[in-house]
C-alpha cells in the first residue's frame, strides 16, 4: 500500500467529502480516511424500528456524560458521515448569527468573517447539494442575488393548509430549503421519487443530497482520489519540530498503518476532532496537538433542539411531512426582546415514538389512528459556547463530554410560541383546536448539530485555527467539520459546514498550492 499522498483527509461527512469535490480536480494524490464503511442499501434502510429504535446504523460505542454515566451517543461512522441520515434542511446561517448577540443564557460571540464571505460559497453549496427552496419569503433570510437552484417542495394539502391559515394571522411560514436530486427535477421521462422515511433514515434511491451522494462520489472519479474505509485514525504524529504532522497513524481492517502527507484536514465531527487532538498529545503538545491556547475541546455546542406533536381533529394524511418553517420568532418576538429560534416541520416520527407519546394522550388507539392527528414539529434555539462545555478523554481514552444546557430559557419559549400559534389556528379552524401535545427534547446523547470544539479566530490565545481553518500551532493542519464554529445559529449546520469547506478549498488552492489560472479554467470546466 502506498503510504505517501499530497493531502489526507480524515472522515468523509459534509466537510470532509466537499473539500474532497473542491479539491478532487487540480491533480493532487488525496487519501480519504473513513472509520466506517458504506450503509449498505437494504430493505431496514427504511425500517422505522430498526433505525430508530434499534439504532442499527449508529456505533455500539459508549461515552461518559459530566456525571461519569455511560450513553449511547446519536452518532453514525459510516461513508458520507451524519449525512446519510440528515434531514437535509440546508439553511444559510443569518447575518446576525456571525454578530455579538445577547440572548437569555448570555452572549453569542463574533465571528471573525462575517456574512458577505460566505455568501457566495453558500450561492456554490447550494447549488453543489441541489437545494429547493424560494427567496423573498423568510422574514429573516440574509441577502442573496441567486435564486435557489431548484423551486421548493409542493406543500401537500394539510402544509398548505397550514399556510393559508398562518399568513391569515400575520406569520410568514416559508418552505423549507431541502437538499434533495429528484429525478422529476429534471426529466418526465424517469419515474417520480416520492420521499417519505426521509428524515433520519439512510435513502435507497440516492434522492437525499447527503455528502457521498453530491461529493464523495463525483470526487473518487478522479483517478487520483483515494478512499479507504475501515481506517481508525488513532493519532497524529508531528516531526520533531512540532510544527508538522508527519504521520496519520491509522488503524485498517485491525493493522496498524502510517499515512503520510504534505497536507492534512480533519474532519471528524466535533467531538471525534476534539478527541483525536487530545488524544495526539505529544512532547511538543502535552495537553493536545495544537493546544497552546487550551481551547481544544472547549466550548462544545449540540443545539437546543426537540419534537413537539400536536395531536389534532385534523387528518394528516401528509407522506412528506418535511416542508414548512417559521423564522418569526428568531430574532425575538412581542413579548420577548431576545432572540428565541427556528420551528419547522418534521419528518414523522417512527411508530415505536408516536404509540409511546400516545399512551397518554389517546390510550387505546392504533398507530394509524395516531399517526393520522399527529402533526410533528422540530424546535431549535441557540446554544452558547462555554469554556466548561468541553470534550475530555478519561484515562482508558473513551470519550467524556462535560455538557451543561445554555440558554434553554429560549427554547422553552420557542414551545410556546408554536402553542399560541395552534391556539390562533383552532380560532380560525375548528379541527386545530383543542391541542394535546407530546414530545421530547434532545440530550446530550442526541449529539444534535454538534459544533465549536475547535473554535477560529484571529488570536491564537483563544482560538485553535485561524480564518482559514489551519491550526495556529501546526503549519498542515486543518479542520473542516463544525469544530471550528465560534457560535451556531438556531439553524441547520449542514449548508454552512459545506460552505465553508468551499470557502478552505479556495485558500488552500490559491494561496497553497497556489494553482495557476489556467489550471484552475480547466478545474472549473470539470466541476
Amino acid at each position: 500500500m502506498t503510504n505517501h499522498y499530497d493531502i489526507i483527509i480524515i472522515g468523509t461527512g459534509s466537510g470532509g467529502s466537499t473539500m474532497a469535490y473542491k479539491l478532487a480536480t487540480t491533480g493532487k494524490r488525496i487519501l480519504l480516511l473513513e472509520r466506517g464503511d458504506f450503509i449498505p442499501k437494504e430493505k431496514q434502510n427504511w425500517d422505522p424500528h430498526e433505525v430508530v429504535t434499534v439504532g442499527r446504523y449508529r456505533p455500539n460505542e459508549a461515552w461518559y456524560d459530566k456525571d461519569n454515566k455511560p450513553f449511547k451517543p446519536y452518532i453514525h461512522y459510516n461513508v458520507g458521515g451524519n449525512s446519510k441520515v440528515y434531514g437535509a434542511a440546508m439553511f444559510r446561517f443569518r447575518e446576525t448569527d456571525f454578530e455579538e448577540v445577547q440572548h437569555y443564557g448570555g452572549v453569542s460571540p463574533e465571528w471573525p468573517l462575517k456574512y458577505d464571505v460566505y455568501e457566495p460559497y453558500y450561492t456554490q453549496a447550494e447549488k453543489l447539494y441541489h437545494v429547493h427552496g424560494k427567496r423573498g419569503v423568510d422574514p429573516t433570510e440574509p441577502p442573496t442575488n441567486a435564486a435557489y437552484p431548484l423551486p421548493p417542495l409542493v406543500y401537500e394539502p394539510l402544509i398548505k393548509d397550514m399556510e393559508t391559515k398562518m399568513k391569515q394571522f400575520g406569520l410568514r411560514p416559508f418552505p423549507l430549503p431541502m437538499g434533495v436530486k429528484l429525478p422529476q427535477d429534471y426529466t418526465q421521462t424517469e419515474a417520480p421519487v416520492v420521499l417519505e422515511n426521509f428524515d433520519g433514515f439512510p435513502d435507497l434511491t440516492d434522492s437525499k443530497a447527503d455528502a457521498q451522494v453530491t461529493c464523495l462520489r463525483p470526487a473518487l472519479m478522479n483517478k487520483n482520489v483515494t478512499l479507504i474505509t475501515n481506517a481508525y485514525v488513532e493519532k497524529l504524529e508531528t516531526d520533531e519540530s512540532g510544527k508538522k504532522i508527519s504521520n496519520v497513524v491509522t488503524i485498517v481492517n485491525g493493522e496498524k498503518i502510517k499515512f503520510r502527507a504534505d497536507l492534512i484536514f480533519v474532519a471528524c465531527g466535533a467531538v471525534n476532532s476534539a478527541a483525536l487532538f487530545l488524544r495526539s498529545a505529544n512532547d511538543k503538545h502535552p495537553n493536545g496537538l495544537a493546544n497552546s491556547s487550551g481551547q481544544v475541546g472547549r466550548n462544545l455546542m449540540l443545539h437546543h433542539n426537540g419534537c413537539l406533536v400536536a395531536f389534532t381533529k385534523k387528518m394528516n394524511d401528509c407522506v412528506f411531512q418535511k416542508s414548512l418553517g417559521l423564522a418569526d420568532f428568531y430574532h425575538g418576538a412581542e413579548d420577548s426582546a431576545l432572540p428565541l429560534g427556528e420551528i419547522q416541520l418534521m419528518g414523522r416520527n417512527d411508530p415505536d415514538t408516536i404509540m409511546w407519546l400516545g399512551e397518554t394522550i389517546a390510550p387505546g388507539k392504533t398507530y394509524d389512528e395516531l399517526k393520522k392527528m399527529s402533526i410533528d414539529f422540530w424546535l431549535t434555539a441557540e446554544d452558547l459556547p462555554g469554556a466548561d462545555n468541553r470534550v475530555t478523554l478519561k484515562t482508558d481514552g473513551s470519550i467524556k463530554v462535560d455538557y451543561t444546557r445554555t440558554n434553554y430559557t429560549a427554547y422553552e419559549k420557542l414551545k410556546v410560541k408554536l402553542k399560541e400559534v395552534f391556539a390562533k389556528l383552532g380560532e380560525l379552524d375548528a379541527d386545530y383546536k383543542d391541542v394535546q401535545w407530546g414530545g421530547y427534547d434532545l440530550d446530550v446523547s442526541g449529539m444534535s448539530h454538534q459544533n465549536g470544539t475547535l473554535r477560529f479566530g484571529n488570536d491564537p490565545t483563544s482560538s485553535v485555527l485561524d480564518i482559514n481553518c489551519k491550526t495556529h500551532d501546526i503549519d498542515n493542519l486543518y479542520v473542516v467539520d463544525a469544530s471550528f464554529f465560534p457560535s451556531c445559529g438556531a439553524f441547520n449546520p449542514a449548508l454552512t459546514i459545506a460552505a465553508n469547506a468551499l470557502r478552505v478549498g479556495d485558500h488552500i488552492i490559491n494561496e497553497v498550492l497556489k494553482i495557476t489560472p489556467a489550471v484552475k479554467r480547466m478545474m472549473e470546466r470539470v466541476i
